[in-house]
């Protein structure tokens, strides 16, 4: 699935061509993904695009009378294409731009969404997000907080979208992994000097991932087309049985809230 810099990289991938453009048309072919696409996209079309931002692993596509609402769920890319080539099967949404640039989604699982909120309305799925994890506003005070007297494992605590937004399964995998932490300990068992190091080393891996173009594993690549590099920096997640990258110990591996979840048995405790 596309985490959170993947998505970030998309937004910096296609916020060149779109951004103070005007959008022609839109052709929605596949009337549901995850939830209905509803009419109301339409809309959009005769609009200029005021900026492209994103919250959590949403992209946002501003105009002066709405937003359209994007997420790429487990398996969609967005693309730029200099002219309106043929659909294939799993592209499902076209925005036709006035500098004949088409933004093209596509989808094989048909996991993700197109939305659309008028000006002035919170669409639902922004409700109850926690902080941007590369905000000011994460902070080990806050996360301290936020974990005090809480049971739940460390990992499933900081990939909590209602506690910090897109930290997701490798980026919590590694992250923990550089600060030294064992994913199977209670959240509010963490001390403030841990929970420094932690938001961190969350701060660093994202960021880093974000400049290497994000992680491909199966699905995801750039706008043009690109893989990801990070990949080839991962240091535990999916990596079971071979020698940790700092101690040589294997790296071990174990369920935690359905997720894989790997880590090394000596350097995180």
């Amino acid at each position: 699935m596309p985490e959170l810099p993947e998505v970030e990289v998309s937004r910096l991938g296609i916020s060149p061509y779109l951004v103070g453009e005007q959008v022609k048309s839109v052709s929605v072919r596949t009337p549901k993904l995850r939830w209905e696409i509803p009419f109301e996209l339409q809309q959009i079309a005769g609009q200029v695009i005021r900026r492209i931002q994103r919250r959590a692993k949403y992209l946002l596509l501003e105009t002066d009378v709405g937003t359209a609402i994007v997420h790429l769920g487990m398996s969609g890319s967005l693309r730029i294409l200099d002219a309106p080539l043929p659909p294939g099967k799993h592209d499902h949404v076209d925005l036709f731009m006035m500098n004949g640039k088409v933004l093209r989604y596509n989808d094989p699982r048909r996991f993700g969404a197109w939305l659309w909120a008028e000006n002035g309305v919170k669409h639902s799925v922004l409700n109850n997000l926690g902080p941007e994890p590369l905000s000011d506003e994460l902070t080990a005070d806050y996360m301290a907080t936020r974990a005090k007297g809480k049971r739940v494992t460390v990992k499933q605590f900081i990939m909590d979208n209602k506690v910090v937004v897109g930290v997701g399964n490798i980026y919590a995998n590694e992250s923990l992994f550089t600060s030294g932490i064992r994913p199977t300990r209670e959240s509010g068992s963490l001390t403030m000097t841990e929970w420094e190091r932690l938001v961190a080393e969350i701060k660093t891996v994202l960021a880093y991932s974000i400049e290497q173009g994000g992680t491909t594993l199966k699905d995801f690549a750039q706008a043009d087309g690109k893989p990801g590099y990070f990949a080839q920096e991962l240091r535990v997640y999916g990596k079971a049985g071979e020698p940790c990258p700092e101690c040589g110990q294997g790296i071990l591996e174990q369920k935690i809230g359905q997720r894989n979840t790997f880590y090394c048995p000596l350097c995180q405790i």
